[in-house]
């Protein structure tokens, strides 16, 4: 009888003790989740804000990943201005963390069979149309993965063939932000659509670029990038030839540095070359637009 009541005393003691190691285990482990940082998913569109369709978005994403965080980057996008788009998405990405989800809707292709793409890159996730909208930004960061998003786990139960951004790619990065592995989105791809707008070609001597957007100041932000810059060995003056103007600009690092009203050209915040006015608005006074022809040329 008593090595029973020794025995019964023992395994009580076995028990509360390893009770009290998981609790102590939970405990470690909500600290753990607590302390982790909230999952981020950005929101690049051009549905505009007067209408319900970003609430819409946001709605699905919180209702399958409640923790992520949502930052709205513009929606304001130009309607389907793809190269408007991409250029938004390349210039606020590298300033996000790592592990950031950036979801892109401009999407005049819904519907079709243009694929729903989850790419992968060293620094973030982006998630949006195979129409160039992603390619910027994913290519500047060195692309590890593309997957087509054919998992119908990862979609709304109804699938409507005009608003994507609600039943594909709002599911599909709450899902990711959730901890889903990417591999089980769809197959993996090799390749993705390139948008002619990042494109730039040499002619004798001659860089051939475009406009790549017009910020709300009017400066034309070209497609030239530092690298191009440095090609042509420019240094102190930029020549450029657009709409059968040809411009020697100097080349500035603040736009103060010519008089009001001056035109001028700098490399902006983006790394992008610049062609701009001093207090003005150099697209409205060169009749310049997103997609219009700019050669650089030799100094």
């Amino acid at each position: 009888m008593r090595n029973l009541i020794v025995l019964i005393i023992y395994k009580w003691r076995a028990s509360f003790s390893i009770s009290v190691k998981q609790k102590a285990h939970e405990q470690e482990r909500c600290i753990l989740e607590t302390a982790m940082p909230r999952p981020i998913i950005t929101l690049t569109t051009d549905l505009g804000l007067r209408d319900p369709y970003v609430a819409e978005m946001k709605a699905v994403i919180l209702s399958i990943s409640p923790n992520a965080t949502i930052v709205d980057i513009s929606h304001q996008i130009e309607k389907f201005n793809i190269r408007m788009g991409a250029y938004v998405s390349a210039s606020i990405s590298p300033f996000f963390p790592k592990g950031t989800i950036h979801v892109a809707v401009v999407d005049p292709g819904v519907g079709t069979r243009r694929r729903p793409l989850l790419i992968q890159t060293r620094q973030s996730f982006y998630i949006g149309p195979d129409n160039g909208v992603l390619a910027l930004a994913a290519k500047s960061q060195g692309i590890r993965h593309i997957y087509e998003i054919t998992n119908r786990k990862f979609m709304l139960a109804k699938i409507s063939s005009t608003f994507h951004g609600r039943d594909i790619f709002a599911p599909a990065s709450a899902h990711l932000a959730n901890g889903k592995p990417p591999a089980e989105f769809g197959p993996e791809m090799r390749e993705i659509v390139t948008p002619c707008f990042s494109k730039i070609t040499r002619r004798k001597g001659v860089l051939v670029g475009e406009a790549l957007h017009i910020d709300g100041f009017g400066n034309i932000i070209t497609n030239f990038g530092e690298k191009e810059l440095a090609s042509m060995r420019i240094e102190g003056v930029v020549n450029v030839e657009f709409k059968d103007v040809r411009l020697k600009l100097k080349l500035c690092k603040a736009y103060a540095e010519t008089e009001p009203q001056k035109p001028i050209a700098i490399v902006g915040s983006h790394n992008f070359l610049e062609i701009s006015i001093n207090q003005g608005n150099a697209a409205k006074h060169f009749k310049m637009k997103s997609g219009d022809r700019i050669a650089l040329l030799r100094s």
